[in-house]
């Protein structure tokens, strides 16, 4: 999975790469950072935990995201600047924009207030430019040609049914594409299709009353475009995870939160994107794989190698909730809980798998 971590300048968004990935990467509004930066975040997971404590492999692998910090979007578009953060984000398959809402006298807002739904919108109308430029350019393209192929009368239908939307400030991913449409449109890889997460960074009052400045407008709009919202107070939550594992428990106690920043941050992406993690295990390696829910099982297994996809006979499955319960394999078979599956059994959230393949 792959995040790209958009924003304005100064709104925080590379504290939270930080917090991500354990980077340390300069912040702050006079860092002058014009390039993408690139970290992998871990993935918490007490079942990957369990698993590893239980067979005691050689190496445990929880899942990663890879997190970009793209350069702060610039507010008069059309820059340099704009367009390095443009070619950057088609690079990613969800958005995490951060929208501030924190107030501090040090660290002035570029647009002179807070007002986090108007910055979310300044962001959108960024994309939605870019993607209506690409529209426009190519409809009068296909429209000018001597002749059209089959395959150029099924894009050009696709793209008139697109401007319009584009043309009223929204989003491509409202739209629904035949296969066939899907297919001649996929080059354009359009950045309003992108899913987008937005994180709303808090100071730690404000994350504690989870109160402020125009909070109703933000959850409208956010709601209005299909965007979730996480609360987050990224530069304290980074603080706190600075400190020894034992020393953690209090500060957090104090946020009322339970779970890290990477924790939220993660399940709220993976369901954005529809993602599921499964298991394998054994004394060499436990390890976290992330794949689409509904995945078939012969699909899932290439995701370990080809060739257990391409000699796919069985899967042996165990839901791992039910090996914690029972507290062994031995007792999960005596339960009648370890099942035979065919290449099309669609994997579950939480499968341990063990593939039986020959090629």
């Amino acid at each position: 999975m792959k995040l790209g971590l958009v924003g304005l300048s100064a709104s925080g968004k590379t504290t939270l790469f930080n917090l991500l990935t354990g980077a340390d990467e300069a912040m702050g509004f006079a860092s002058g950072r014009a390039d993408a930066k690139v970290g992998m975040a871990v993935v918490p997971d007490k079942r990957v935990d369990y698993l590893s404590a239980m067979f005691k492999p050689r190496k445990t692998a929880h899942a990663q995201i890879e997190c970009t910090d793209l350069p702060g979007l610039a507010t008069g578009g059309g820059s340099e600047g704009s367009n390095q953060f443009l070619s950057a984000i088609r690079n990613v398959d969800a958005l995490v924009q951060v929208a501030r809402a924190f107030d501090r006298s040090g660290v002035p807002h570029v647009l002179g207030s807070i007002d986090p739904a108007r910055d979310l919108e300044l962001l959108h109308m960024e994309l939605l430019l870019s993607d209506l430029g690409v529209v426009e350019k190519r409809i009068e393209r296909l429209r000018t040609g001597k002749k059209l192929s089959k395959e150029n009368q099924t894009e050009l239908q696709a793209l008139e049914r697109i401007l319009p939307v584009l043309a009223a400030e929204g989003r491509v991913a409202t739209l629904e594409f035949t296969e066939e449409e899907r297919g001649q449109l996929r080059g354009f890889s359009f950045l309003t299709e992108r899913p987008v997460l937005v994180c709303i960074n808090l100071d730690d009052g404000q994350f504690r009353s989870r109160e402020y400045p125009g909070k109703e407008k933000l959850l409208a709009y956010a709601g209005e475009h299909g965007m979730p919202v996480l609360p987050i107070c990224a530069e304290l939550e980074l603080e706190i995870s600075r400190l020894a594992l034992e020393d953690r428990e209090p500060f957090l106690a104090d946020l009322n939160i339970t779970e890290s920043g990477i924790d939220r941050l993660a399940r709220a992406a993976y369901s954005l994107l529809g993602l599921i993690s499964f298991f394998t295990v054994g004394e060499d390696e436990v390890k976290a794989w992330t794949i689409e829910a509904a995945t078939s099982a012969r699909r899932a297994a290439g995701k370990i190698h080809s060739d257990i996809e391409r000699g796919f006979i069985r899967a042996e499955v165990v839901k791992c909730r039910d090996l914690e319960n029972l507290g062994s394999m031995a007792k999960v078979k005596d339960k009648g809980l370890f099942r035979l599956e065919g290449k099309e059994y669609p994997v579950e959230d939480g499968d341990i798998i063990n593939f039986r393949f020959n090629v």
